[in-house]
């Protein structure tokens, strides 16, 4: 059905024919497009609304390629080996280690060690 519409209009809130959407979900709103379905040649109004919120843990999303800095304490032996055997390297300057993201990807103790930029 999607495939026969095409969105010809889309509107943030508070423009011109979003007026009564706006008053019936308020913040919620996120914006009404207009679409015309050729086949049955009527035009359909749909809205996007945020129905929940939940908060999440990282908003930010490397690459596979991207350089990231891990802090690991001295002590922690494994976690160190196994960053050398992914092709970390330590930064004495800094005292972190830096190490391709994706080659730490599935590794859960280590990319909760990344530091934030």
């Amino acid at each position: 059905m999607l495939k026969d519409m095409k969105s010809n209009t889309h509107l943030k809130p508070g423009q011109k024919g979003t007026k009564r959407l706006l008053e019936q979900y308020g913040d919620k709103l996120i914006c009404v497009r207009y679409r015309y379905d050729e086949k049955r040649h009527v035009r359909i109004k749909t809205v996007e609304i945020i129905v929940s919120e939940t908060p999440c843990t990282s908003s930010v999303r490397y690459r596979d390629h991207d350089i990231v800095n891990v802090i690991v304490p001295f002590a922690k032996t494994t976690l160190r080996d196994r960053l050398k055997t992914a092709g970390g390297r330590w930064n004495p300057d800094e005292k972190f280690w830096q190490v391709p993201f994706g080659a730490i990807r599935g590794d859960a103790e280590l990319t909760e060690r990344i530091l934030a930029e």
